[in-house]
């Protein structure tokens, strides 16, 4: 049975990160997963809006993700 492709978007990234941040006890691996899944949903999400869209992964440190209203616009996770 065929498969419907589905892109990247951010907030499965957001899931995804939140998932792992909460099965390591709080931490996120640079270059895994989560990491490429949050890089796949801003590029997606920048080739929606043509470039003009912050995203989730914009301002963050040290691998964190910001999750709410803040972070779908552009809000910083500092």
């Amino acid at each position: 049975m065929p498969t419907k492709k589905h892109q990247m978007s951010s907030s499965d990234a957001s899931r995804i990160q939140s998932n792992e941040a909460r099965t390591s006890g709080g931490g996120v691996a640079s270059g895994g997963f989560a990491s490429r899944a949050q890089s796949a949903g801003a590029k997606n999400a920048n080739a929606a809006t043509g470039g003009a869209s912050k995203t989730a992964s914009s301002g963050t440190a040290g691998g964190a993700v910001k999750s709410g209203a803040g972070a779908a616009k552009g809000g910083k996770g500092k």
